[in-house]
This record gives structure tokens, sequence and C-alpha cells, in this order.
């Protein structure tokens, strides 16, 4: 209830409001952080114009309009929040490039200003953190606005095998802003729809396997899945500590960069945590691609034709830009799935625990919200079912998670993408992302064909998705798709440099039509 009177208290404040559009000539639609940054620094924009023209755009497509079903929930101190920041700028106080610009959360990380984070089940819509997440934290010390909470796929698409990506019971089916009929993907589905359509320019998404450059990919934007650790995984509904992490959500790499350069932060209280001396911005170059040797990964491909063709016609810009390709093959490919699955049982099980001793929920553990799942059937399992709840938490055998652990680990690691690298002399590798977006099936689930994600999600390893053009079959709405990029261990850095070029050199995104025909 209190999420849903935060909802309203918002709309109605910003249906009091002046609109953007009689303050300034700025060109709201579609701007990029900088664009928004150089508008408020040259005083054609405040961050409350901002703040209030992104509840404009939810308030009129997240429940009407086109419904996406983006987002679950929004700050009530968004305003406030803007006002402040605002008047910092005044003061000659600009904390960096994310100064004034809202940013939504994905509705499994922790914040403390008033929104229940609900993992998109109605189990936790009572679930208000006591403190903020560590990388809200650092987000608001780098002058980000929080504006709200993303729709998700509930539990992070980890409760039956299937599901439909992008639904909730909290937020409902979150649809994809290019043809409303398809998936967003998932897990990140409400984080990467609205980035796509303009509800925000930036969102934080989270991943454990795809979760991130799925979403990002079929609904035509950036996203860097990082190395584990380089942000903090405090204040996150867990899937698995060995390959769950927070990235940012953009609609360029700059985006993307900026947003990762403020959230990374060494967390002491994270086992996997690092310090990165890094600016990450300062490898945006458009001459990135110059004398790289790129590893084409063939068998990630093949499991759609029209993906395939088009990603193909990426290769000649590649080389033009200067990169000099080696097609290249995965040698454990597909032999590290059943261990992956073996760990993320496991971790569920024992890190849901954790997670549920810091909250004043009234579950203990994972059989508490299996049971208070059967009991809220009718909303909760009316579309399908829990069954990796019901095998996570029949986990028991450490030994054999203890060598499923190491063993995946060193299939997608050491002797998966570190061996293609090393052998080849490469610096990057990459591939198609994943197929077109589907068509939403809540009787059969997701009708998922292939992806990129697996081999740096095991690893825990850097992803960059880039958007990489369109694919249209007859008379269908044009579907975007997404070129990954990936490499070893916190090779960040070097990626960017390549997916920067490459979005320099082909500027394929185009917004979609949220007006789009059923």
């Amino acid at each position: 209830m209190r999420q849903l009177v935060s909802l309203l208290f918002v709309l109605a404040l910003t249906a009091c409001q002046t609109s953007p559009a009689d303050h300034t000539e700025f060109t709201w639609q579609d701007a990029s952080v900088t664009e928004l940054q150089q508008a408020m620094n040259e005083e054609q924009l405040t961050a409350e114009q901002l703040t209030q023209y992104y509840l404009q755009r939810i308030h009129q497509n997240n429940q009407q309009g086109p419904e996406l079903r983006a987002v679950n929930s929004l700050n009530e101190n968004a305003l406030a929040d803007a006002k402040r920041l605002d008047k910092e700028r005044q003061q000659g106080k600009i904390r960096g490039p994310l100064h004034g610009i809202p940013v939504l959360l994905k509705d499994n990380i922790d914040t403390a200003e008033g929104m229940p984070n609900t993992g998109g089940s109605l189990l936790f819509a009572e679930n208000y953190p006591e403190d903020d997440a560590f990388l809200v934290q650092q987000l608001r010390n780098a002058g980000a606005i929080i504006l709200g909470k993303a729709n998700l796929s509930e539990w992070a698409n980890f409760r039956s095998t299937r599901s439909s990506s992008g639904w909730s019971a909290i937020g409902g089916q979150a649809v994809n802003p290019y043809d409303r009929t398809r998936s967003t993907c998932g897990s990140s589905a409400g984080s990467a729809t609205s980035v796509a359509a303009d509800f925000v320019a930036l969102s934080v998404g989270t991943e454990t396997d795809g979760s991130l450059v799925c979403p990002a990919a079929v609904n035509g934007i950036v996203t860097i899945k990082p190395t584990l650790g380089l942000i903090s995984r405090d204040g996150i509904i867990p899937i698995a500590h060995s390959q769950d992490t927070a990235g940012p959500m953009a609609r360029t790499v700059t985006g993307a960069t900026l947003m990762l350069d403020a959230m990374k932060a060494h967390d002491p209280g994270d086992p996997a945590g690092y310090r990165s001396e890094t600016t990450f911005a300062s490898h945006l170059k458009t001459d990135g691609l110059k004398g790289k040797r790129i590893g084409v990964v063939r068998n990630l491909m093949g499991y759609n034709e029209l993906l395939d063709k088009q990603f193909e016609q990426q290769l000649d810009i590649l080389k033009a830009q200067g990169a000099q390709l080696v097609d290249v093959e995965m040698p454990t490919y597909g032999e590290y799935g059943g261990d992956e699955f073996t760990v993320l049982l496991y971790e569920f099980k024992t890190d849901m625990a954790s997670y549920l001793a810091d909250t004043q929920l009234p579950y203990r553990n994972l059989g508490d919200m299996i049971e208070a799942n059967n009991e809220l059937a009718e909303q909760e399992l009316l579309l399908f079912g829990q069954e990796l709840f019901e095998m996570a938490n029949a986990q028991e055998d450490e030994a054999a998670y203890q060598q499923a652990l190491a063993n995946s680990k060193k299939l997608a690691g050491k002797e998966g993408i570190d061996t293609m690298l090393s052998e080849n002399n490469l610096d990057v590798l990459i591939a198609p992302t994943t197929s077109p977006a589907w068509k939403i099936d809540h009787v059969l689930g997701d009708n998922y064909s292939g992806s990129a994600s697996s081999p740096a999600a095991v690893a825990g390893y850097p992803h960059i998705t880039v958007p990489m053009g369109y694919i249209q079959i007859g008379d269908e709405p044009a579907l975007p798709v997404g070129m990954s990029f990936f490499g070893a261990a916190r090779s960040e850095a070097i990626l960017i440099e390549a997916a920067f070029a490459y979005e320099q050199a082909t500027q394929h995104r185009v917004a979609p039509n949220l007006v789009a025909t059923d």
C-alpha cells in the first residue's frame, strides 16, 4: 500500500508543476547524459525540470498509453532531491557528470528512501530496507537522483523453469517498447525498457547470467556487466554470490561508462570487492578499435540466421576501424552449464537466508518463502510455478557444490575465455549478444534460443553489449539486436575502447515508437 501511495503522491505533485517545455527549448526526447549535463551547465535545464519530464513520461506510458509496465514505484523525495542538487550547482558545487541526473534502480536493490525492495514479489511488498545498498550510496555521492524502482522478472527470473521474462506479481508484464507483443528479456526488464523508452537516461540492472546483456540487446541499449567485485553486491536480493553483479544501463556507451565510474568503489564488506584506480571515461576513444586483435567466437552463433547475417555485416565495419579479426571457437563451450546450475541452486538457498537475516520480513529461509508462495498461489503462481525454489531448497551437498564451483570457473574462465585470448594473442572477443525479442507467451514461457552471456557470467568477467542494428520479419516492427564485447577479468577499459569506437562508427540505435501496434 505504501508503494502505491508513493506513486500517486509523485504523480499528483508533477501534475501541479509547470511543464518543462514551458521553461526551455531544450530537446528532451532521448537526450544523452552528456547532453543533459551540458544543458544544465548552460542554464537551459534544471534537475527539477528533468525530473518532472521523466515523471511525466512514466505517468503517460507506464500504466496507461502503451502500458510498458517498466516502473514499480517512484521516489516521493525525487523532486526535493533535484531542487537540492540544483541549489548545489548554483553554488558552484558540481559533483560530477551524474549531478542532477535521475536514475531508476532495479527492484531488487535496497534503498532507504521509503520504497520497498520487492524482487517483484508480493512476499517482499513490505520489505523496507533500513539503509541504501553500497552502490546506491555511490550514486547519491555522485549527484544522481534516485527516481524509483524498475520492474523485473520476479526473483530475477529464478523461480520457475517456465517463467515469462519481465513478469512480476508486483509490476505485471513488462513489454518491449519496439513491439509490445514481444519480450523485454530479463531479468533487468524494466531497467532496460525504461532507458529505451526515455523514462530515464540511466538505470541500474543486475546480472547472474544474461540479466543485463539480454534485455539491453533486445531493447536497443548499452550495458556493461563488470568484473565480479568491481561494483559492490551489498544490498542486492541475491541469486548467487559467485556470479551476481549490478551494472549500468544507458542509451550510449558514454552514459554507461560514466555511470560505471560513479558506481565502482571498493566495499570492504564485499569479499569479492577490489579497488580500481582506472577512470573508465578516459577510455572513450573514437580510435579504440585501431590495432586491436578481436576474436570472433564462431560457436556462440548459429541459433538465428537473421541475427548471424546482421552480425557478419558488422565485421567489415570493425576492420575499417583498424581492428584485426580472428575466427576462434570457445573450446569449453557447453561444458559448464550443469556445474553452473548446481552453483546457482546451492548459493541461492544460502544467500537468500543471509539476505533475509537483515530484514524485518517474516521469513528466515527459502522454505518459508515457498510456503508463502503457496498461500498466495492465486496471485503468485497463476502463470508458472516455483520449481527452482524447490530445487534450491533441496540442496544439501556442499562438496558437490564446491566441486561444481571450481569446475565452472575453470571451464568458463581459465580454459575458456582466457585460453581463446592467450592462444590467439587477442584483446577482445565478440559475438552476437542474443536473438531478437520473442513473442510473450504465458503458456510455454520464454522462447530463448541462444546467447553469448554465459562465458563471461560464469567466469565473473566483464561483458558489454552495444546496438548493432535491427532485424525485421515481414510487416512486423523492426527489432533491435546487440553485439557483445567480452574479455579477461578486469579488462573493462579495453572493452570500453572497442565498444565505444564501434558505436561511434555505426550509430545504429533508433528510438522506439511508443504507439506501436499490439
